[in-house]
């Protein structure tokens, strides 16, 4: 006996119960949709804010920090230095942060979101589902009390009171 069969995954004579292979059971696995994995896609390493949520918020630049007006000039040399320095600084303080505290912070974010998201969908959505439905109760009993109490009381105070009329004149 060879030994690729001797751990053969069983298979059902229909097939598989979510894609069957007899000809009554096929006709939704011709709807099916490939679904592609979140999880493994393809991360753009050129241009990481695509939605551009951060556009108003972190360009900071040496230009946007430091500037000197017309007449008040240091040396050549010591603004191209402050620049290199600037710029370096802080390009490679953020790689320190990010390298130090990034994964931490998208783990408690991840949490955070998945928390959030299954109170969302397991909690906040039901709840506000089974309001509406006890509101829309509440609504008809109070629309069918309105309707038959204070509809008639004020359709025959209108009647009473739309024969009343006033003359204002002015004495000299």
């Amino acid at each position: 006996i060879s030994g690729e069969f001797l751990h053969s995954p069983f298979i059902r004579k229909q097939g598989n119960i979510y894609k069957p292979n007899n000809k009554d059971m096929d006709n939704d696995s011709l709807n099916e949709k490939t679904m592609e994995d979140v999880h493994t896609k393809e991360i753009d390493l050129v241009n990481r804010d695509p939605k551009h949520i951060n556009d108003d918020v972190v360009k900071v630049d040496f230009e946007d920090v430091i500037a000197e007006p017309a007449g008040t000039y240091s040396f050549d040399g010591v603004w191209k230095a402050s620049f290199t320095t600037f710029t370096v600084t802080k390009y490679w303080c953020y790689r320190l942060l990010t390298a130090l505290v990034g994964i931490p912070l998208a783990l408690i974010w991840g949490i955070f979101f998945a928390i959030l998201s299954f109170l969302h969908i397991w909690a906040v959505v039901p709840c506000v589902k089974s309001y509406l439905i006890e509101i829309h109760c509440v609504s008809r009993v109070y629309s069918i009390c309105v309707h038959t109490f204070c509809d008639p009381l004020f359709e025959a105070m209108g009647k009473c009171f739309s024969s009343i009329r006033i003359r204002l004149t002015k004495e000299v």
